[in-house]
């Protein structure tokens, strides 16, 4: 898979490259924030089109999220987000998602960074420039799409737009799943007080039930299959649920960097993500899951060794926003023949802990929010400066603060033993 970085110009007008060979394209759109199942339904989709009509499947991403990027621009008089914005609630960084978008078999992937001025053009400016410049023959989109300024492209205008013209084809994918949830207007992160997964509170009600939790929650609907409910799932806790959601379990990544070393103490190997960590955080609590290490990020050992910061670690290393999201503003107008390739050198279970390390904190006087991952493995680990993936297969316990390093440690082994139960009966 090719991949374009693309950046609009001040009027919001884009490059866009032709594709070769005079060839035409089965095409869709979006920031497929996740890579959820929905996602994956639209994009095999595109693929099995672009197979049967012997064109090229095209994927345009867009990047940051839109709703990352107008929420920033509504903070900043219109202003558009900066080249090393994080946006700590996208599930993913881009470049997972391009190995995601590649492993589904897209041939092309355009990746737009989303400005106000591109947010500004209407749809029917949008589609013309995809069928004249990119040679766009098919449009494929998901059953709730819309597209262009005041989203005004819905399904029902794209339709009528394209059997007026007759210059392309629309293809809805049924992409809806399991159907319809509902999530609380104004939820915030909560984490379990009882252990275990936590259960899904709509399950056993009642139409007459479902319609008062709703109201009393002031509650919308919203898909199964949607980015905004998976960020809902995981901020209470169910990452399990969430996996089922996305297909695979949800994960962040970082760097490891040194924390306060206290593995060595209490026996477990620990890997310490530093800051900003990429993808979704979890809700506070300890979660079954895996470790994946990717081996030392580019120039990151000796940064690491040193005992650097995960910005430092990563400065370097080709990120130019230290976030794992490559920067559009980095790779303006810039070509890529292919995903840069990232191959697992091991993956362990893990009991993974996200908060602040109350036992300590007290004494250390430190209350930073923390994603830690504790390998399940006899052998000792040296990870820092290592690129890894934490993924989380499911709750164990609430976070809670120990009268010792020694309970602390007891505790800890009985969540690897869980964890280690836990990836057992996965796999």
């Amino acid at each position: 898979m090719t991949i374009d970085w693309l950046v609009p110009d001040e009027r919001g007008a884009v490059a866009w490259p032709a594709l070769p060979d005079g060839k035409k394209g089965v095409l869709t759109i979006g920031s497929f924030d996740g890579m959820h199942q929905g996602h994956q339904a639209v994009l095999k989709r595109t693929v099995e089109l672009a197979h049967e009509l012997k064109a090229i499947s095209v994927a345009v991403v867009l990047d940051p999220r839109p709703a990352a990027a107008h929420a920033y621009a509504a903070a900043h008089d219109g202003a558009d987000a900066p080249e090393g914005f994080h946006d700590p609630d996208a599930l993913m960084p881009v470049q997972r998602r391009l190995e995601l978008i590649e492993s589904l078999g897209v041939d092309r992937t355009f990746v737009v960074h989303y400005t106000m001025p591109f947010a500004a053009v209407l749809y029917v400016s949008f589609l013309g420039q995809m069928v004249g410049k990119v040679g766009m023959r098919t449009l494929v989109l998901g059953s709730d799409a819309h597209m262009g300024a005041g989203k005004e492209g819905d399904l029902k205008a794209i339709r009528n737009l394209s059997l007026a013209t007759g210059v392309f084809e629309l293809d809805v994918v049924d992409d809806a799943g399991p159907g319809m949830t509902r999530i609380p207007f104004d939820w915030k992160p909560q984490m379990p007080q009882k252990p275990g997964e936590p259960a899904d509170p709509l399950e056993g009600m009642n139409k007459a039930q479902r319609r008062t939790w709703s109201k009393r929650n002031h509650a919308h609907e919203a898909r199964v299959w949607s980015s905004s409910n998976i960020r809902y799932l995981l901020g209470n806790g169910r990452v399990h649920d969430a996996g089922e959601a996305l297909g695979r379990p949800h994960a962040v990544e970082g760097v490891v960097v040194r924390g306060e070393q206290r593995g060595h103490t209490i026996g477990f190997p620990t890997a310490n993500l530093g800051d900003p960590v990429q993808g979704y955080v979890p809700v506070d609590g300890v979660y079954s899951g895996w470790l994946v290490d990717f081996g030392m990020a580019p120039d990151a050992d000796a940064k690491a060794a040193a005992g650097a910061t995960t910005a430092e670690a990563q400065e370097g290393s080709g990120n130019a926003d230290n976030t794992g999201a490559v920067s559009a503003d980095a790779h303006a107008n810039h070509h890529e023949d292919a995903v840069t390739a990232r191959t697992p050198v091991n993956r362990w279970p893990a009991a993974i802990s996200i908060g602040t390390k109350e036992t300590f904190s007290e004494a250390t006087g430190l209350h930073e929010r923390v994603v830690e991952a504790y390998a399940c493995t006899q052998e000792w680990l040296e990870l820092y400066g290592h690129d890894v993936r934490v993924e989380f297969g499911g709750y164990l316990r609430p976070q809670m603060k120990f009268a010792s390093a020694d309970d602390l440690a007891g505790q800890l082994a009985k969540d690897a033993e869980a964890s280690r139960k836990a990836a057992d009966t996965a796999q």
